[in-house]
């Protein structure tokens, strides 16, 4: 039986991801942050005794990241999906964005999720597959009406620096993928989103599933399609 370990599960695509992996024969391992009790990802866990695991990493924090990998060591996973992100100062222009709405998201959403891999890399599988929740809007080529600026570079950010670990791992056979899931109704993509959860998140994963067949990188949409760059 294959096993996915989830960087941030408690709540959201990060939960309905894990819950969708669970009825497909999967075990889990989803990250809390530390402190957080009773989220969706308890409640599976309850539900789901013995196949569901839970861990604590805030992954802005490189020491947690290191303890994590410890606590893990000796464990091999089939895929590791990062889904940690966040965004703030969405309606603001990038020349009155704050340094520090700034740093915030593009720490949290390009760096953090690369100090993760480079840390939890080997326990993955070595036809397995590294993947991490990007966003169409990380696309260069589809930014035709601006918007969203930080959280459109930090995801193109996320994406480049996957290109060039996928580069560095060019003579292996490990897959890894960069997915756009689309418009969701979550706590980030809020209530105008014209897509639920239930309707995207089995697509979602059905990608993912088969991209573990597929050395290399791709960004792809919840439809499997390659989004352009």
């Amino acid at each position: 039986m294959s096993s996915i370990l989830i960087i941030g599960a408690s709540r959201g695509l990060g939960h309905a991801i894990a819950a969708e992996y669970l009825t497909r024969g999967w075990d889990v391992v989803g990250t809390v942050r530390a402190g957080s009790t009773g989220t969706d990802v308890h409640a599976l866990a309850e539900a789901n005794p013995g196949r569901v695991g839970i861990e604590t990493v805030d992954i802005n924090e490189p020491d947690q990241i290191a303890a994590l990998r410890e606590r893990l060591s000796g464990k091999e996973f089939g895929t590791l999906f990062v889904n940690a992100g966040t965004t703030t100062a969405e309606d603001t222009p990038i020349g009155e964005v704050s340094t520090e709405d700034f740093v915030t998201v593009m720490v949290t959403n390009a760096l953090s999720p690369m100090r993760v891999i480079d840390a939890l890399a080997d326990l993955v599988s070595p036809a397995g597959l590294i993947g991490v929740m990007s966003s169409g809007q990380g696309s260069i080529t589809n930014n035709t009406n601006g918007l969203r600026e930080v959280y459109r570079a930090s995801k193109a950010a996320l994406n480049m620096l996957m290109r060039s670990l996928a580069a560095r791992h060019a003579d292996t056979e490990r897959a890894f993928v960069l997915m756009a899931p689309g418009w969701i109704r979550t706590a980030l993509g809020g209530d105008d989103a014209p897509f639920t959860i239930e309707e995207t998140i089995p697509a979602v994963v059905d990608v993912l599933i088969a991209k573990r067949e597929r050395p290399g990188l791709e960004y792809l949409d919840r439809f499997g399609k390659t989004v352009p760059w």
